[in-house]
C-alpha cells in the first residue's frame, strides 16, 4: 500500500495554500488525471465531493469527505470507489519567515491486487507530478508576477 510524507517550504502564507488545497472543484483545472469533480455537499468545515480520475484509457471515481480547518489543515478520508482505504492530510504552519510550512501525507490501498501493483511502480512518479501541480498552481496565483492574481476567486471558492 502506497505511503508518503513530506515537509515543503513555500513562499506563501499558510491561509492562500489551505484555500487552494481546500478548492477542491478547481482541482480538474490543473491536477494532472483529475477529469471532473462533481461535489455534493459543501459547508465551511465540511466537503463531500467524488472526483473522476483518468489515466491512459482507465477511468475511476472516488468518493471522499473532506474535513477543514481553516486555515490550519484540510483532512481527506475515503468514502466510495475503487479503494480499500485513503488517508491524505495537509497540515500548514507559519515558517517564521514570511511563509508556509507544508506537512503532506498520503495513505491508500487499492481493492484491486492489479492496480495495487500498476500504482506501486508509478506512485512516486505520480506524486511528485502532483505535488509539482500544487506548487505550479500557487506560483500562478499569488506569485508577484502573477498579475494581480493574489486575490483571485480560488480564495472565496472553497
Amino acid at each position: 500500500m502506497p505511503r508518503h510524507n513530506e515537509t515543503r517550504r513555500l513562499p506563501y502564507s499558510p491561509t492562500q495554500m489551505y484555500d487552494l488545497v481546500a478548492d477542491v472543484a478547481s482541482y480538474p483545472e490543473f491536477l494532472p488525471w483529475v477529469t471532473a469533480i462533481r461535489v455534493r455537499s459543501q459547508s465551511e468545515t465540511e466537503m463531500v465531493a467524488d472526483m473522476v480520475v483518468g489515466f491512459k484509457g482507465l477511468r475511476e471515481t472516488f468518493t471522499s469527505r473532506v474535513v477543514k480547518r481553516r486555515p490550519e489543515s484540510v483532512h481527506v478520508d475515503y468514502v466510495d470507489g475503487p479503494l480499500r482505504h485513503l488517508s491524505n492530510d495537509w497540515q500548514f504552519r507559519p515558517d517564521g519567515e514570511g511563509g508556509v510550512l507544508i506537512d503532506f501525507s498520503v495513505d491508500f490501498a487499492f481493492k484491486s491486487r492489479m492496480f495495487e501493483m500498476l500504482a506501486g511502480q508509478v506512485f512516486d512518479r505520480a506524486l511528485r507530478k502532483m505535488i509539482g501541480a500544487f506548487e505550479e498552481r500557487a506560483a500562478a496565483l499569488y506569485s508577484p508576477s502573477a498579475s494581480g492574481n493574489s486575490n483571485s476567486s480560488a480564495h472565496s471558492a472553497a
